[in-house]
């Protein structure tokens, strides 16, 4: 009967455990993507740290041909999210009151991806963080660096103007 109560209490606790970690993975989120680095995450919208995209109506030149750069960055996260669960480690707000957070899929910085595959840049005037990946994509000559560009703040500059 000893052996027949441990058992029991094995199977409760695996089928708990279990039950537990499935519930944890069926939670939803209400995900949209506005640009290259910023989200609306359950209604929060949540900006990136470290990084700087491409502007939407921002083009680049590649071949002599205009590339939508900034529609490129936006598709190439939508799709790295694609159907994921989003983590997030918020780290204050920025002057816009928006969530300032470097965000994660399957335990991978967003961040991390766009600068390594050449579509966003590590944003030197606030974080030194991304430049290795940044140094990495630059020497591949992954994504805009194998284009003519303005780098978003530059081109943020312009419009203004």
């Amino acid at each position: 009967m000893f052996l027949n109560k441990r058992k029991a209490i094995l199977l409760i606790s695996i089928t708990s455990l279990t039950f537990f970690l499935t519930v944890d993975q069926v939670k939803s989120q209400e995900i949209k993507v506005i640009d290259g680095d910023t989200i609306h995450l359950d209604g929060e919208k949540i900006r990136f740290t470290g990084i700087d995209t491409p502007e939407l109506k921002q083009t680049c030149i590649k071949e002599g041909v205009k590339d939508p750069c900034g529609v490129t960055a936006k598709m190439i996260l939508i799709k790295k999210i694609g159907n994921n669960l989003i983590t997030c480690n918020r780290q204050g707000k920025d002057q816009y009151k928006r969530t300032l957070a470097e965000c994660f899929v399957n335990g991978k910085s967003l961040s991390s991806f766009l600068v390594r595959e050449g579509y966003a840049f590590a944003y030197r005037r606030y974080s030194k963080k991304f430049i290795p990946e940044e140094d990495y994509a630059r020497l591949n000559k992954l994504g805009m660096w194998d284009m003519k560009f303005d780098y978003p703040w530059n081109y943020r500059k312009l419009q203004n103007k």
